[in-house]
């Protein structure tokens, strides 16, 4: 199966450094056109808060909760967004590149034209988000909850899916036959029209009591 299309961060070729204010961020404040690289961004909060062509770059995030951000033509290249509040954000043509996001949270998100490549995302919550034209590219989903989420046009490539709980979520048309997992959080109703390889045949035989005969 051919992987979605996604639209690409629009950015220009040269970007220059900017930095984000060490006092609190403004609610609905926004930031436009530039790198922000090595360094850590700490104990902050806001509302609507507005990233647009902007690469984070190296950048560490801690005790961060911004409630319906808006990251449009966003690059995370090598960041540490763990347990980020990003609830209820509008994600658009954004990029996360070997970052660590273990317990970030997009419960509500809107999430459209976004790669995941080789992140740590374990514990993530993507509960009740809606997705589409999204890559998840060798990362680690373990234990993630997308419980009632949203899946258009996604495609899971060589990703660990151990644990992760996808209760309520339609899987038709979902490709997971790379993917390695022992179990998962599913209902056979969800699970309906889901690609699996023949090898995972055995694990859903096992989850739902059913008995494989040779």
């Amino acid at each position: 199966m051919s992987l979605p299309k996604i639209e690409a961060p629009k950015l220009p070729k040269e970007l220059p450094e900017i930095k984000l204010p060490y006092e609190e961020l403004e609610s609905e404040e926004s930031f436009h056109t530039g790198i922000i690289s090595d360094c850590t961004i700490d104990n902050q909060s806001g509302y609507k808060v507005a990233f647009d062509k902007i690469i984070f770059r190296n950048v560490t995030f801690t005790r961060i909760s911004m409630k319906e951000i808006e990251l449009t033509d966003v690059i995370f290249d090598r960041c540490d967004l763990s347990n980020v509040d990003f609830g209820e954000a509008t994600i658009h043509r954004t990029e996360f590149r070997n970052c660590k996001i273990i317990g970030m949270d997009l419960t509500g998100a809107t999430v459209r034209n976004v790669l995941f490549h080789a992140c740590l995302a374990d514990y993530a919550t993507f509960r009740m988000a809606n997705f589409k034209q999204i890559n998840f590219q060798d990362c680690s989903l373990l234990s993630a909850d997308f419980y009632e989420s949203t899946l258009q046009k996604t495609h899971f490539e060589a990703c660990q899916l151990d644990r992760a709980q996808f209760t309520g979520t339609k899987l038709a048309g979902i490709d997971i036959s790379s993917c390695e997992f022992t179990s998962l959080g599913v209902s056979m109703d969800d699970l309906r029209g889901c690609i699996i390889s023949r090898g995972q045949a055995s694990v859903f035989a096992n989850l739902f009591g059913l008995v494989l005969k040779e």
